[in-house]
């Protein structure tokens, strides 16, 4: 086979070499090389114990060392060449590991060969070898054939494999979306019956491939696979519910189908990296997969044969915030995305009539930092077959973001504020701080919304008339 392997690898195989010691390349870097794609770090195993290496990791990696994966028999190391580009290398004692059936975290067993190293590893297309410095081509599995037909296989019966390891389960899923691959039947069929086994992995781990998953070239293909398998009835059944329920506009089978369409549109609208939202982004292909969740709770069936889902954005978004929480998402994402989702069918009403500039101002600010994503969000969640109505939406999307292009030159719309702070509310009405000062400020916010900036004075006057109302209303009270 040709290949085209990085020099330091060379490098790095006949330092081995020259003290006696195996070394081979290893994993998914072997698999980009048949793939003709570039990997950015280089996993290596060796026949030497960490102890016995360390030193010829140190004199290779002049721009740094560490081994946080010691106790693993892990070692790495990162040197950076001429251009700036990182060469980071991993190595590996070879590994014979047994695992505890209620963890999925190995003992950790030193092997003698490089054959058994690979024995353990999750896929055939992951069990591939390139032995260094001589670039011999290590393959006992038929990793190769599988990776030219696309398939996922375990290298051993798959359900010892998955017993063994359940997160592989998650990995299966995950290529598919990465790689575009198809699960191999009898592989498939053993995930399927041992789904149950996910439950002792951690919502980290789970979240981790969740990531990769959505972030990849095929999100769709991956989530789809995650139901299929039956792995998203315990790590994320609110999508799998999404089957059960009719979309109200009739327009697909049901709200999964029309949830896999804005999750593929949704990427198509992601910009280049210098666009207000560079892809692969994350917040949004969690919003767009997770919008309709809501629908399933509130699906009435009306009068006429046909079924609304009132609400369905709020409670959708108090369903978001519980799941993410659930799978240990930072608090930034949890609230962006909840916010989205809350969000996502606020400029519908503009199609059936325009907004005033003030109902513009507060779709802005209610959106904040998310205002690029929820214009993609709300364009892809638009999937209807009508043409025409397809059009007069874009139209009015259109529309809207011209409006507030032009607003924007005008105002500064990422600091809305009242045109009169606190201290100066408290100065003019003479007043000490307290709940009319906050109640006064969000007033101020209002009439700032309603009306953009206003001079000074017109300020001061509207402060003055609200303030008077508000007296008189307290002493009507009494």
């Amino acid at each position: 086979m040709n290949f085209e392997v990085w020099p330091e690898a060379i490098e790095l195989g006949r330092m081995f070499a020259a003290e006696g010691y195996e070394l081979a390349l290893v994993g998914g870097p072997v698999r980009d090389l048949l793939l003709h794609r570039k990997s950015h770090d280089l996993d290596f195993c060796t026949s030497a114990r960490p102890e016995q290496f360390e030193h010829i990791l140190r004199r290779f990696g002049h721009d740094g060392f560490w081994d946080m994966g010691r106790k693993f028999g892990t070692l790495g190391a990162m040197r950076r060449r001429e251009d700036g580009t990182e060469v980071k290398v991993e190595v590996t004692t070879y590994r014979s590991d047994t695992y505890d059936p209620d963890s999925r975290k190995p003992e950790v067993n030193y092997g003698d060969t490089l054959e058994g190293d690979l024995s353990r590893r999750d896929f055939t297309v992951n069990a591939m070898a390139l032995r260094v410095p001589q670039l011999e081509f290590v393959d006992p599995f038929g990793g190769a054939n599988d990776l030219a037909k696309g398939v996922l296989r375990t290298p051993v019966d798959p359900r010892q494999s998955f017993d063994d390891d359940p997160l592989r389960m998650m990995r299966a899923v995950r290529f598919v979306a990465q790689l575009g691959f198809r699960i191999a039947p009898e592989t498939a069929e053993a995930l399927s019956d041992m789904v149950d086994r996910i439950e002792i992995v951690s919502a980290e781990r789970i979240r981790d491939e969740l990531v990769k998953m959505l972030l990849s070239d095929r999100p769709r293909a991956g989530i789809e696979a995650l139901v299929d398998s039956g792995l998203a009835d315990i790590v994320f059944p609110e999508i799998p519910a999404l089957q059960l329920e009719i979309d109200e506009h009739h327009r697909h089978k049901d709200v999964f189908e029309h949830t896999m369409i804005v999750i593929e549109r949704a990427v198509a609208l992601e910009t280049g990296p210098d666009g207000p939202v560079p892809g692969p982004d994350l917040t949004l292909r969690l919003a767009a997969l997770m919008h309709d969740i809501g629908k399933p709770k509130t699906r009435r069936f009306e009068a006429g044969g046909k079924v609304s889902f009132h609400r369905h954005d709020a409670v959708g978004a108090k369903m978001t915030r519980k799941r993410l929480k659930a799978l240990h998402f930072d608090h930034h994402m949890v609230e962006d995305v909840s916010e989205l989702v809350n969000l996502h069918l606020r400029f519908h009403g503009y199609v059936e009539e325009p907004w005033t500039d003030s109902a513009v101002r507060r779709y802005v600010k209610d959106a904040g930092p998310l205002y690029e994503r929820l214009n993609r969000l709300t364009r892809a969640d638009t999937t209807t077959q009508n043409k025409r109505k397809a059009m007069v939406f874009a139209a009015a999307m259109d529309e809207m973001e011209q409006r507030v292009r032009d607003l924007k030159k005008k105002e500064d719309f990422d600091a809305i504020r009242p045109d009169l702070n606190g201290d100066e509310i408290m100065r003019l009405l003479g007043i000490e701080p307290g709940p009319m000062v906050g109640k006064a400020y969000r007033h101020m916010l209002e009439y700032r919304l309603d009306n953009g900036p206003v001079e000074h004075d017109v300020a001061v006057a509207e402060l003055e008339r609200w303030y008077q109302e508000q007296s008189g209303q307290a002493e009507r009270a009494k």
